[in-house]
């Protein structure tokens, strides 16, 4: 097997995940509260599944990233890869707040900082330019670089309660909104950048042993048997570790470990995508894989109306019965799709066009 060949089963991960963060965002802001019910098993089986969904996102978006890092220096063009990495963070980010900014408020006379909240994408943009940093001061080593990121993952997790409540009144919003939801981040880089982390650290084991005979048998065993671990073990071993060491903090990461399980439960996912990796290969999901970030800005101005603040959220708001829920974000996959396919172009095709007028921008700055 070649380092060259494609591995489907990322594509497929990629795109699962992206259209299962539709559909969560969908029923979530459109069913009525009534219906969000945790003695429902429907319900709490969706809510359990959801919550898998950004883990499972930020960790393949590690993962494809730091692949493609390696593969880059394997060619040569490790420059050319890190120069777009960055570039391609620092975009992500300004999308992120552009989706978010208020424009007909602004044109009212109106201002406030809640745009200046995180979400997915600063907090990928910002991952993406750490995991570069990382790369960098690791001396661009394999070993150490996958040392280093699997070591930061399990720190980001295991000391989750000590910046679980972290307020930072005194630090400018723009900032500390990236390292507390006190004024309404849905995502800070800590804890999701330790998935990033772990899907860096993975890409570099398939980077170094993918030749290798049995390969992906053994993955498959690995991924199974610490997915397995991981949802029902990494507690108990969090709480012995607490007892051996007598440190708080194993014990207090025990009594609310989601990190960790979660992770396991993406790790079985990558288990399964990869199991049934050759029947992974439809263009479908290819196209899907390579629509993410046009796919995820159309559904957030369908679903809260960034740029006209007219939505589904406004328009429909919390209203929806389970099945009008359900219906409703089939169709809305569908059409977003559809949208994205016929009318948007690729991710690497947005990516340019706004590289080339950044680059026009900081051209005219400098004349």
């Amino acid at each position: 097997m070649s380092t060259n060949q494609r591995l489907y089963f990322i594509d497929a991960v990629r795109a699962f995940a992206i259209l299962m963060m539709l559909q969560g965002h969908f029923i979530d802001t459109l069913l009525a509260p009534e219906y969000k019910d945790m003695s429902k098993i429907a319900y709490k089986v969706w809510s359990y599944f959801r919550g898998i969904t950004a883990p499972t996102f930020f960790t393949i978006s590690g993962l494809i990233f730091t692949y493609l890092l390696l593969k880059a220096k394997k060619k040569g063009t490790e420059k050319q890869r890190i120069r777009k990495g960055l570039n391609r963070g620092l975009m992500l980010i300004g999308i992120g707040y552009l989706l978010r900014a208020p424009f007909l408020s602004w044109l009212s006379g109106q201002f406030n900082t809640y745009f200046l909240v995180t979400d997915v994408l600063q907090i990928i943009g910002l991952s993406l330019i750490i995991v570069i940093v990382l790369y960098i001061i690791c001396l661009k080593n394999n070993i150490i670089f996958s040392f280093v990121t699997l070591l930061l993952g399990c720190l980001i997790f295991v000391s989750e309660p000590l910046y679980r409540t972290l307020q930072l009144q005194n630090v400018p919003v723009i900032f500390s909104n990236y390292l507390t939801k006190s004024n309404g981040s849905v995502f800070t880089i800590i804890p999701w950048f330790g998935y990033m982390a772990f899907g860096a650290y993975i890409a570099t084991s398939f980077y170094r042993h993918l030749e290798k005979p049995n390969f992906k048998p053994v993955t498959l065993s690995v991924f199974f048997i610490v997915g397995y671990f991981l949802i029902e073990w990494s507690s108990y071993a969090l709480f012995y570790l607490n007892k051996w060491t007598g440190i708080q903090l194993f014990l207090d990461s025990a009594n609310y470990n989601y990190l960790f399980s979660r992770l396991g439960n993406v790790f079985i996912y990558f288990a399964i995508f990869y199991g049934l990796e050759r029947y992974l290969k439809p263009p479908l999901l290819l196209k899907i894989g390579q629509k993410t970030l046009s796919i995820y800005v159309i559904h957030f101005v369908i679903i809260y109306g960034s740029f006209t603040g007219i939505g589904l959220s406004q328009l429909i708001g919390k209203t929806l019965t389970p099945w009008q829920a359900v219906i409703g974000a089939a169709l809305f996959l569908t059409i977003v799709c559809f949208i994205s396919f016929y009318y948007v172009q690729t991710n690497a095709y947005i990516y340019g066009k706004l590289r080339t007028l950044f680059f026009k921008v900081k051209g005219l700055k400098r004349s």
